[in-house]
């Protein structure tokens, strides 16, 4: 995947949880993502509300799994499990994720968020389904249309 690519071009999405690069996208399942954390994400004086934590690290395990399977893919969570070892502060974060095992539809992610200097700040894991993303995409829109 290049930037050009429609998984990594600037998104609503990935603008709103600070996107800053994607540092790797490895075929064999591997991908890691900066994310810039911001005050507007925090709670409490500096420390980043959860929800910011588990989005980057989940979607970097959807990056992984995209890199494995290819553009017409998409990774469903089924499953996401997050542990929280120490606060995520505003600044440059850094969220990777690799492959654990990987079935014909379902395979397992495993993810960790780390700050600057390298501690981890939170470890994720998840069950995802790789769907088709033709399949998804007629769904999405036969909702999108009915509302």
């Amino acid at each position: 995947m290049t930037p050009s690519d429609p998984d990594t071009r600037p998104t609503d999405l990935n603008q709103s949880l600070g996107f800053v690069r994607i540092v790797e996208l490895d075929p064999a399942g591997r991908a890691t993502i900066e994310y810039q954390a911001g005050m507007h994400m925090c709670h409490s004086g500096g420390v980043v509300q959860g929800g910011f934590v588990t989005g980057w690290i989940d979607a970097a395990m959807a990056h992984a799994a995209m890199a494995m399977t290819g553009p017409d893919v998409v990774p469903m969570s089924l499953e996401l499990k997050v542990s929280f070892f120490a606060p995520a502060r505003p600044g440059l974060l850094t969220a990777t994720a690799w492959v654990e095992r990987k079935g014909r539809s379902t395979c397992f992610f495993e993810g960790q968020l780390l700050d600057a200097r390298g501690k981890v700040l939170a470890k994720a894991s998840s069950t995802l389904m790789l769907a088709d993303r033709r399949r998804i995409e007629q769904a999405s829109s036969a909702a999108l249309a009915i509302g």
